[in-house]
C-alpha cells in the first residue's frame, strides 16, 4: 500500500481524493450528517478528524484511529458572552450523543477574548470560521469541511493538502505557536510513523 500516492499531484486531484476519502469515513460522515442539522452559522468541521482520517485510510488504519474528537467550529458575532457559547455546547452534547468521540464546539468570534490568557500572547478579531484555519499552528492541520447550500461537501483549505498527503507536518509561523505545533507533530508520529515534522 503505497501511503504517498496523492503527493504531490495536482491540488484539484487532491481535492477530490480528499473528500471522497472524507465522505466514506464512517466517524466523519455521522459527524458532518449531524453538524448540518445541528445548522450553527458558517459552522465547520476542522482538523484532526479530517487529516487523521487521511492518514488512516492511507496507512491501512480503522476508522477513529488515534481521534480523540472532533472539532466544530461556528462564528457567531451577536452574543460572545461565554454563557451564550456554554449553551451552545451543552446542546451539541445531546445532539451529537452516540458518536464515537465527543464534538468540541467553539465559536471563532470569540477566540480572541479567552486566547491571551491561554496562550499568552494577543489572537487576531477572526471574521469568520475559515479564516481562524489559517491561524493553525501547523499549516497541515489547516482543513475544514461543511455542507455547502446545495448539500455538496465544500473544502477549506487555506494552504493546500500537499502536505496532509505528503505525510508532512509543516509550521505555519503567523503566530508564535511553536509549542503547539511540535506537541501535535509528536502526537502524530506515535500514531503514523510515516509521519515527519519539519522543524519550527
Amino acid at each position: 500500500m503505497n501511503h504517498l500516492r496523492y503527493s504531490g499531484l495536482p491540488f484539484e486531484e487532491q481535492r477530490a481524493a480528499f473528500l471522497d476519502i472524507i465522505a466514506a469515513d464512517p466517524l466523519v460522515r455521522q459527524a458532518l450528517a449531524r453538524a448540518r442539522t445541528f445548522a450553527l452559522p458558517d459552522w465547520l468541521v476542522v482538523s484532526g478528524a479530517l487529516y487523521n482520517s487521511v492518514w488512516n485510510y492511507l496507512t491501512g488504519k480503522p476508522s477513529g484511529y488515534g481521534i480523540k474528537d472532533v472539532d466544530l467550529f461556528y462564528f457567531d458575532e451577536s452574543d460572545l458572552s461565554y454563557e451564550a457559547e456554554d449553551a451552545i455546547i451543552r446542546r451539541a452534547a445531546k445532539h451529537f450523543e452516540g458518536l464515537p468521540v465527543p464534538v468540541e464546539v467553539r465559536n471563532q468570534a470569540r477566540v480572541h477574548l479567552w486566547y491571551p490568557q491561554k496562550f499568552g500572547q494577543p489572537c487576531p478579531r477572526y471574521t469568520s470560521s475559515s479564516q481562524s484555519v489559517s491561524f493553525f499552528a501547523s499549516k497541515t492541520h489547516a482543513v475544514g469541511v461543511r455542507f455547502d447550500a446545495d448539500g455538496q461537501l465544500e473544502l477549506v483549505a487555506p494552504f493546500g493538502l500537499d502536505d496532509m498527503f505528503s505525510f508532512r507536518i509543516t509550521p505555519n509561523r503567523v503566530m508564535d505557536n511553536q509549542r503547539t505545533h511540535e506537541a501535535k507533530g509528536k502526537r502524530a508520529e506515535a500514531n503514523w510513523p510515516e509521519i515527519s515534522v519539519v522543524p519550527w
